[in-house]
This record gives C-alpha cells, sequence and structure tokens, in this order.
C-alpha cells in the first residue's frame, strides 16, 4: 500500500481493530490493514481519532499535514529512535567540518548530475531540443564541486546548477497547453510550479521518514541552514531525488497529457494555482507509482524501489558519519 494520501475535505480518519479506515461525507472512501500503511498525507482538513493517533505513534507511522494547495504545514512525530550513535556523529559533524563538506558535496553533485543527465536524457530523445546553453552552465557548477572546500561556495554553485537547469525546463515540456517561465512559490501561480511544489512537498515527508528510520535528528543539516523547526538534513538529502522522483512525475504527468489545463483551479485573492479533486487524485497516483518503481541501485547493486533508496542513502550518510565508510556516495542515476 504504501502512503495512504487523504485528501477529501473534512475527512475522518479513525481505527477499527487493526485497520485504518478513513470516512467522507458519511461514506467509507478507505479501509486498509494498518499493517501495509508506512505513512499518512493530509492535504487540507481532516480530524483524526485519538485512537488512530495512538496507533500511528506506536507503529511509527508518521503523520504529515499539507495544505490544499500542496504546502506543508507539519508532522506528528513519533519518539526518536534510540540509535544515539548516529545523532552523536551527526552532531560531531556540524559546521564547516571535512566530514560536513564532504557530505555537502555530495548532496550538490547528486543533484546537479542527476539534472544535467535529465536533460542529456531529453537531448537523446529530440535532438531538435535546444539544451546547449542549460548544460554547458552546468558543467561549470559540476565541475569545481570536489576542489571546492567552503559550504557557502558550495551553495552557490548548487544556486547556479539549479537556475541553469529550471532555465531550460520549459524545453523539457512537450505540451502546448503548459508553460513555465522559471520556478515561483509560496504560493505557486503558474500550473507547473503547484505541481512542483506539491511533489517536493510529498517528496520532503518521504525522506524525513527516512532520515528518522535510520535515526538522525532531522533538524541539524550541513547544505541547508539550521532554521527553528526547518529539517534541514531532510531538505539536504532530498536535493539528489528532486529530478529522479518529483520532476520526472511533473515531466510524465504533462508530456502524456495525463493532467490537463481542466484539472487546476485560481484561487480568486492570491492567484495561487493548485490542482482539482480530481488532477489532485490522478498526480497522487502518479508519484505513489513512480515511488514503487524499481531501478538498479549503482552503490548497492541490486533492485530496489525508490521509497526503498530513500532509506538506504539515509544508512549511506549515517555510514559515512559514523566513519565506517571513507564517502558518501549520492545517488545518481543516468
Amino acid at each position: 500500500m504504501g502512503t495512504v494520501y487523504v485528501s477529501q475535505p473534512d475527512s475522518f480518519i479513525g481505527k477499527i481493530d487493526e485497520r485504518l479506515s478513513v470516512k467522507a461525507d458519511k461514506k467509507k472512501i478507505l479501509d486498509v490493514p494498518l499493517i501495509k500503511v508506512d505513512g499518512v498525507v493530509v492535504l487540507g482538513r481532516a480530524t483524526v481519532s485519538p485512537a488512530a493517533l495512538v496507533e500511528l505513534l506506536q507503529r511509527n507511522i508518521p503523520l504529515s499535514f499539507l495544505t490544499p494547495t500542496g504546502r506543508y504545514l507539519g508532522r506528528l512525530e513519533p519518539e526518536v529512535t534510540k540509535n544515539i550513535f548516529v545523532r552523536k556523529s551527526q552532531w560531531s559533524a556540524a559546521g564547516n567540518s571535512p566530514q560536513a563538506i564532504h557530505a555537502v558535496k555530495g548532496f550538490v553533485r547528486g543533484k546537479l548530475k542527476n539534472y544535467r543527465n535529465t536533460l542529456m536524457r531529453k537531448r537523446r530523445e529530440n535532438s531538435q531540443t535546444d539544451l546547449e546553453e542549460g548544460l554547458a552552465k552546468l558543467d561549470s557548477a559540476i565541475s569545481p564541486i570536489e576542489t571546492t572546500s567552503n559550504i557557502n561556495s558550495l551553495r552557490g554553485l548548487e544556486g547556479a546548477g539549479s537556475a541553469a537547469y529550471f532555465g531550460c525546463f520549459d524545453r523539457l515540456i512537450k505540451n502546448s497547453d503548459f508553460q513555465f517561465k522559471g520556478r515561483n512559490r509560496r504560493p505557486p501561480t503558474d500550473r507547473v510550479n503547484s505541481l512542483l511544489s506539491l511533489g517536493y512537498s510529498l517528496l520532503r515527508h518521504d525522506i524525513q521518514s527516512a532520515v528518522n528510520i535510520v535515526g538522525f535528528d532531522p533538524y541539524l543539516g550541513y547544505l541547508h541552514f539550521a532554521h527553528y523547526g526547518r529539517p534541514s538534513l531532510a531538505l539536504d538529502l532530498m536535493e539528489e531525488f528532486r529530478p529522479l522522483v518529483v520532476d520526472a512525475v511533473v515531466l510524465n504527468a504533462l508530456n502524456q497529457k495525463k493532467l490537463t489545463p481542466d484539472d487546476f483551479t485560481i484561487e480568486p485573492v492570491s492567484n495561487a494555482v493548485h490542482l482539482t479533486k480530481e488532477g489532485l487524485k490522478i498526480f497522487l497516483t502518479l508519484y505513489e507509482q513512480k515511488k514503487q518503481s524499481k531501478f538498479k541501485h549503482p552503490v548497492m547493486k541490486r533492485q530496489c524501489t525508490y521509497t526503498q533508496a530513500f532509506e538506504i542513502q539515509a544508512r549511506l550518510l549515517a555510514k559515512y558519519l559514523m566513519e565506517e565508510t571513507d564517502k558518501y556516495p549520492p545517488l545518481i542515476l543516468k
């Protein structure tokens, strides 16, 4: 089953025996064994029964809350795992330590190389697509990573590489009903950005769950600045997965015409764009299918799903910080 997404307004999430039940308008819309649930994401308003809350906590099943437009609000966290050794190593590396710098290089290299591979793949699929300038700028951001030993400078390379990628993202969309002029958020004011923002919020839930399973403190990261209440380490580990999971789902949804302009609505005052109830259902299905799809992990040399890869990458980072391995290998797929 994987993650349960609750998107119908004013739903009631309850527990009956060993099952999670969701009702809306006095009708049961979902009934699933709790053993098959590894996360719950609520988009909009929902009531959660005390019995369901206790069960989710006892089973270490995370519950995240998003707005109907996909903006992340917060989550209910089970008790922190007892692996104090992982957190001790994580805190010891805080700041501009050699380990933190190495990890940040991995996060940035993973993200930018996956951006580059996405552009290369799209160019192979359609040689008419002009991506040369974007690829050249990405190469300029990737090449100095290994010789850069300052985290702020690495942040600059990450920003330059991301700008290069999103500067030609519009050319990856082969559907004339959708245009992309650049990233905007809080709130997203066009259809493509609304999908990206929603996808990144869902990915944040999944990566934070993996970080918690491994035993990290999700709030202490290396690439992202520490802000009160922000899970910086989860955001760090998210970077290499953004193009692999979310961007891939968005491009698939648009290029295969699985979503149409009719699947979106615009808020009258804020101009925020978000999916309709039917559009959201389609997107959540595509996202869950992507998470469950399999590929060969280049380091582990075995088949795994993206959901499994979230935890694998968190464990590889833990092994590096605990000095059980000499490097952190980001997930880079061609």
